[in-house]
């Protein structure tokens, strides 16, 4: 299928062409064949001779020597131009020359199971792939570096060091080996909890970071809700009048705010309805504001609070929240409630995009950022993760708890033995069949 300008070498790019296979006339039809199968059917009783082969594509090859490849299997890429019909041919072409489509996710799972990354750099290359924003895919290439593996390393290190000791003292008590004390093992067991329990703390911020954060913007009717919408999202997305209530039912946006994919949602002003619509509009107001990770409460700094602004306040006081005094281009504020004070605040003008840039920074300080991943790059995006980091807390919670109730160390070895499974289970050591499968499953073709 390719007829090439020089030999293939491994780490070389090499000029070519793709060409149809070499059709072999056999006096009553012509027969379609691989080329490089064209002298084995002559020599099987193919005596025709061989057509020109058109071509169809230029292309470039590269060959990549077993272990120097992603794999570590011998791999040949081709690269050709972006026309789907060309690189469906290709593929057509490798499945009749005896190839066969890999399956989702083979690709990185051979990778892993020849020990070219580990499972954690495995799922990173999923979450490389899904990434909406730079950012997403900034935190996806550190995973797929091993930044979670190596922040995991020297907390595992320590849970071993500790088993290690104890065994020792257990086996080999007969040989003067001293037997470590309890106040020494619940030191060596808060070691290796602190640190594994700020990793699990990340994963607040780690989820936001991988899933996204949804935004709700709610307040009374003509606060400037919607206008403040459409700053946000940098159009004119949702329809902006002077009249109360032109907004009855919810609109919503996907927009990146320090490379964090936030959803943000325009909902109906919340008051006393005056019609049907109105009513259905504010009912899903309020689901909205049950979803939301974050609340954007909007009141109009032109005017006082009022018993609505403050009821509503009231309702959303225990989410995470960020009050917004807007319309200051009108008038100066006449001041929030003391119960607002509590809150972080900003004065903006959605006429005129004073302190949009300011809220902006109020929205990720309120997510959390460096102080919820504790400032080091490795942090908790995935759900296994975070479930598997809380199953080894629980043991190490376990093994302090038995330290303290003076219990044999053989028990708390057992413990211990609990804490550290799902660590291994986080980089791959100890993951069965299933997980694996699970896990790679969810890779798109070819990956």
């Amino acid at each position: 299928m390719l007829r090439l300008r020089h030999q293939l070498e491994p780490g070389r790019a090499v000029f070519g062409e793709l060409v149809e296979p070499e059709r072999i006339a056999t006096g009553e039809e012509e027969v379609k064949i691989p080329t490089s199968r064209a002298e084995d059917a002559r020599e099987m009783g193919h005596p025709g001779v061989a057509t020109q082969r058109a071509r169809i594509d230029e292309v470039v090859v590269t060959y990549f020597a077993r272990p120097h490849s992603y794999t570590t299997d011998d791999i040949v890429e081709i690269s050709a131009h972006g026309s789907p019909v060309v690189l469906r041919h290709i593929v057509e072409l490798c499945v009749a020359a005896g190839a066969r489509l890999a399956e989702p996710g083979e690709f990185t799972m051979r990778a892993f199971l020849n020990g070219r990354i580990d499972l954690t750099q495995a799922e990173a290359v999923r979450d490389l792939i899904d990434s909406q924003t730079l950012y997403q895919a900034k935190v996806a290439a550190q995973q797929l570096d091993g930044a979670l593996s190596r922040r995991l390393q020297p907390i595992k290190q320590k849970l071993v060091e500790l088993i290690a000791m104890l065994e020792a003292g257990i086996d080999f008590a007969e040989d003067d080996v001293s037997v470590m004390p309890h106040g020494a093992i619940s030191d060596h067991i808060f070691s290796v909890h602190k640190p594994l329990w700020m990793l699990s703390f990340s994963f607040g911020y780690g989820k936001i970071v991988h899933e996204g954060l949804t935004l709700a913007i709610v307040g009374r009717p003509n606060v400037g809700k919607s206008s403040l919408f459409n700053q946000l999202v940098e159009q004119e997305r949702a329809i902006v009048t002077a009249t109360p209530g032109t907004t009855r039912d919810l609109v919503s946006e996907t927009v990146a705010i320090g490379g964090i994919p936030v959803k943000l949602v325009d909902t109906a002003g919340i008051r006393k309805a005056l019609d049907e619509a109105e009513s259905i509009g504010i009912q899903k107001s309020m689901e909205a504001l049950a979803d939301a990770d974050l609340v954007l409460l909007v009141h109009d700094a032109s005017q006082p609070w009022t018993a609505e602004d403050k009821d509503l306040l009231h309702q959303v006081r225990d989410r995470d929240l960020v009050v917004i005094e807007n319309k200051i281009d009108l008038t100066v504020s006449k001041g929030h409630p003391e119960t607002a004070e509590d809150f972080t605040t900003v004065c903006t003008s959605a006429v005129t995009g004073e302190g949009i840039p300011e809220l902006r920074e109020a929205i990720l300080k309120e997510v959390g950022g460096e102080a919820r991943t504790g400032g080091e790059p490795g942090f908790l995006t995935n759900i296994r993760h975070q479930q598997l980091v809380q199953e080894s807390l629980s043991s190490l919670d376990a093994a302090r708890n038995a330290v303290y109730g003076k219990v044999p160390h053989e028990m708390v070895l057992l413990d211990l033995y609990n804490a550290l499974r799902p660590l291994d289970a986080i980089t791959g050591a100890t993951t069965t069949d299933d997980i694996l499968n699970l896990i790679f499953s969810t890779f798109c073709i070819g990956k």
